[in-house]
């Protein structure tokens, strides 16, 4: 197996984003994982009549780049259709008490599973067992947890189709639950929360042809360059003709600086490179609501100064209405009024369309400067200069990632950044908007067709119409509450379609001692994983196919639908041969677990549904049929189905009619308690270059210059000499927070980086020991795996072994 190095290399990487190291990256995994055809197969890759990528959730754009992939594509593509193989000869040999030892890397890196296994605890290794088996018993141990189904969890990793993802919440709810927690819950629930709330929608306003004509473009809280290299492709041709670039990150990473495009000939015959900011503000860990509400304080202040000089404030139609006499000079007045109105704030779109604008400017207005500057670690001067910057350009576009989401106030983050839109009608107009860049490739329209712990959120009414059954009505567990609930011994039954649970949630040593505890854990995937070798007394693993692979049913070869981050639906047909004679397809896999659970119901047409999955999207559309009017008709046109989005068109679906400007209750989005302790650091978690969530392709993440380990943290060199540390040493880091929990992780490298003093960094999921399950968004229950206060102290294992 690979692994890391005994003396990992850390040394600066001084190239820029793509360019030869991408091309060097994606031949290196090709040859690793022995891809057959790999460059014929990548050929289709998010193109209009190929496969969505299976990695992060970027759109299949109508005029797609002759290689429509990037470097984390691919290696999510070779990881899938690798020729390695854990078939039964794998199983025979090892024991899941051997492989619980295995790294997270190592175990993927066996390669696809091939057959349905079942866990034999006198051997404890996983043993073959037929299709009809596995459903028969599964659905025997669901039925027996039926007498309360809030036992069971349904999880759903962000990977699985719209038909599969139907499926799966309507066979939960048959269950009788509404424990369906997603990887949403992990990373952009705060975003499905603040939506709604600010203007009336739970996803992103920007389009693919809004990067087109946007003047500025501020980028919050994301590493583009490892979690969605393709939008680089948008902001190199934004840089092009002319557009800005603003960064607002507590690293400064490479994607944020400088791109050479791989597909160019020139660019990689020559030193051109492009720079895609124009300014990069290091914001401290949990210090972005301040840095917000410096930028908003100061256009507001702007605006006010234009308002004593009578040069800035609503259009008073009356008014004008008094002092013409005709069409003509009405609209001449009209127009004047309407650019002094947008002299800095829009004052007629704040008066049309929002509520809450005087309230949330006093609270601009009283806001201090020096607890702006010291809680985000920004100059007044910076900040102001953005805001200029903000009050000059005609259309406005944000842009974020769970840099923002993923903090105990990562919720009213979102909504500082609605409102920084809503001061100048950035929201429902061509090239302006918000729009948050969403992880797996699929978790936006999981949410979209069901997939939710919330019942006012899903069609009850119109599930219980069409399938003649009475709907679970009380809220289930999110990833958190189900976590406790498992802590609790109030769960007994897991049932994950796809994903890595429990590498994924946070305060892991106490949710894997609970996992073990439970009567029924079943995955269904495509490899191996911890949350596997990890079970309940009763475990099954249930091999599928991926969706690069040829999908044969009874009506022929069937494609699935998805949604992207920019809420477009977009067709996937399978292009190669299964890993395996014996998987069976996610649809498949759910119905054969549904018809073992479940009585007969004759308007549950399961088996019709496995045979033809245009059956699955009629459903869908009659589900919801001013959503996915024309989806399986139209899945496969270039650009995708628009889904309807009404804050494009400046409808507000909210309770007041409006856009509403929400305040924050504190300008640190983490805990205050927690905040200015004695030697605390703010860590947030990152992704490597060489991984995707909890996938780990290898140690290289090159862009960091780190190779050969993921056990570091970075750290402010000041920060690190005030502890009497040194680049290079071992450090113990323990999370600074008193709940009756110890929280530690051991033997982790000084990386000395360029990161604000205060904030410290590492990997995911190496670091979320540190996080415990109540560090999470007061109203959207996401796990908060950024601003975690931590001490970072020298190594007990270093000294024990020196001793």
């Amino acid at each position: 197996m690979s692994g890391p190095k005994d003396n990992p290399e850390i040394k600066e990487y001084t190239g820029p984003s793509g360019g030869y190291g991408s091309l060097a990256g994606v031949a290196k995994i090709l040859g690793r994982e022995n891809v057959p055809d790999a460059l014929v197969t990548l050929g289709h890759q998010n193109k209009p009549d190929g496969y969505m990528c299976v990695s992060c959730a970027w759109a299949k754009p109508a005029e797609p780049q002759p290689f429509e992939y990037c470097e984390n594509g691919a290696k999510a593509t070779a990881w899938e259709i690798t020729r390695k193989r854990t078939d039964q000869k794998f199983f025979e040999t090892h024991t899941m008490a051997e492989l619980s030892g295995w790294l997270d890397h190592d175990l993927e890196a066996a390669g696809r599973l091939t057959m349905p296994m079942r866990w034999d605890p006198a051997t404890d290794k996983y043993v073959p067992v037929s299709w009809e088996s596995a459903f028969e018993e599964i659905g025997r141990e669901l039925r027996a947890l039926g007498n309360d189904p809030d036992q069971s969890i349904f999880y759903a990793s962000g990977r699985a189709s719209l038909e599969a993802s139907y499926m799966f919440q309507l066979f939960a709810r048959l269950y009788g639950t509404n424990n369906l927690p997603d990887s949403s819950n992990m990373c952009h629930e705060s975003t499905s929360v603040a939506l709604p709330e600010s203007i009336g929608v739970s996803v992103g306003t920007v389009t693919l042809q809004d990067f087109e004509t946007s003047d500025l473009m501020i980028y919050l809280g994301h590493n583009i360059a490892t979690n969605a290299p393709r939008m680089l492709h948008q902001f190199q041709d934004a840089k092009n003709r002319g557009a800005t670039i603003v960064s607002i990150n507590p690293l400064r990473e490479r994607g944020l600086e400088r791109f050479k495009n791989p597909q160019s000939p020139k660019e990689m015959l020559t030193g051109k490179e492009t720079q895609i900011s124009d300014t990069i503000l290091q914001v401290a860990v949990g210090g972005d609501i301040a840095a917000l509400t410096g930028i908003c304080k100061a256009v507001i202040a702007m605006d006010d100064a234009a308002h004593r000089e009578g040069e800035a404030g609503p259009t008073d139609r009356e008014a004008l209405l008094a002092k013409t006499d005709d069409d003509g000079g009405f609209s001449i007045k009209a127009a004047a009024a309407a650019a002094q109105s947008r002299r800095v704030l829009d004052h007629d779109f704040i008066a049309e369309h929002t509520q809450g604008f005087e309230s949330f400017a006093d609270y601009c207005r009283v806001a201090d400067w020096d607890e702006i500057e010291q809680v985000s670690q920004l100059s007044r001067a910076d900040l102001e200069t953005l805001a200029q910057h903000y009050a000059e350009a005609e259309k406005v576009m944000l842009i974020y990632g769970m840099g923002i989401t993923q903090h105990v106030h990562g919720t009213e983050t979102v909504q500082m950044m609605i409102n920084l839109l809503l001061l100048r009608g950035n929201i429902g107009k061509s090239g302006a908007g918000i729009c948050p860049v969403r992880g797996h490739s699929n978790v936006q329209g999981q949410r979209t067709v069901g997939i939710t712990e919330k019942p006012e959120l899903a069609p009850l009414d119109k599930l219980k119409e069409l399938y003649n059954f009475e709907p679970p009505r009380h809220e289930g567990y999110t990833t958190v509450t189900g976590c406790e609930a498992m802590i609790e011994g109030k769960v007994k039954g897991f049932v994950a379609l796809g994903g890595n649970f429990i590498r994924a949630a946070p305060d892991i040593p106490r949710v894997e001692a609970a996992w073990r505890k439970l009567r029924l854990t079943v995955g269904i995937a495509t490899k191996l994983n911890r949350s596997h070798v990890l079970h309940g007394e009763v475990a099954y693993l249930l091999p599928c196919l991926g969706r690069i692979e040829i999908d044969e049913q009874a009506s022929g070869p069937q494609a699935v639908s998805i949604e992207s981050s920019l809420a477009q639906f977009h067709g996937s047909k399978g292009r190669v041969k299964p890993a395996s004679p014996d998987l069976l397809s996610e649809p498949a896999i759910i119905a054969g677990i549904a018809r073992a659970t479940l009585p007969e119901n004759p308007k549950v047409p399961w088996q019709a549904w496995t045979d033809d999955y245009s059956k699955v999207r009629k459903a869908i559309e009659e589900t919801w049929p001013s959503t996915f009017a024309g989806l399986d008709e139209h899945m496969f046109r270039p650009g995708g189905i628009e889904r309807p989005v009404a804050a494009r068109q400046r409808k507000w679906n909210t309770r007041s009619g409006k856009a509403n400007f929400l305040l924050p209750t504190q300008m640190f989005a983490g805990t205050p308690e927690n905040y200015r302790g004695e030697d605390i650091l703010q860590l947030t978690t990152v992704r490597s270059n060489d991984q995707f969530n909890t996938t780990i392709y290898g140690y290289h993440d090159r862009f960091r210059g780190v190779n050969g380990t993921r056990m570091v943290v970075f750290m402010n060199e000041a920060d690190i000499a005030a502890r009497g540390l040194a680049g290079d040493e071992m450090v113990d880091m323990t999370t600074a927070m008193d709940d009756g929990h110890e929280r530690v992780v051991r033997g982790f490298r000084i990386v000395p980086y360029d990161i604000p003093k205060g904030s410290c960094a590492a990997y995911f999921p190496e670091a979320t020991p540190l996080v415990p399950l109540g560090h999470h968004d007061l109203h959207a229950h996401t796990p908060a795996y950024k601003a975690v206060p931590v001490r970072v102290t020298a190594s007990t294992r270093e000294r024990e072994r020196a001793e």
